[in-house]
């Protein structure tokens, strides 16, 4: 998958278009991201001791991950990462590169 958990994102199709916000869940098996603060539904909860007059809360409902593209934060612009190899007789890591800056970022990120 393209994003992480606490990558900043926008979202690019929906409802919600050109809101930003960190991931806060990835659900790999079924390719779905949540987003803070974006596709918010209503929940209704029952009334029960502790709360006996029930409530209606607002919660992030998860969004298919292509309609987010990850977010630059030295240039605050919307950008694809792709993965590419540190370098010859490297230790296996991973650089990640964005194709719109010509230099490389890490890879935590």
């Amino acid at each position: 998958m393209h994003v992480r958990k606490g990558d900043l994102v926008e979202v690019i199709s929906g409802n919600d278009r050109g809101k930003r916000g960190s991931i806060k869940a990835v659900l790999r098996e079924r390719n779905r991201v949540i987003v803070e603060g974006v596709n918010l539904r209503w929940k209704h909860r029952k009334p029960n001791q502790k709360n006996p007059k029930g409530e209606r809360t607002q919660i992030e409902c998860a969004i298919h991950a292509s309609n987010v593209l990850l977010v630059d934060p030295e240039s605050d612009r919307t950008t694809r990462r792709r993965p590419e190899a540190a370098g010859k007789g490297a230790s296996g890591a991973k650089v990640t590169k964005s194709p719109r800056k010509k230099k490389e970022a890490s890879a935590a990120s």
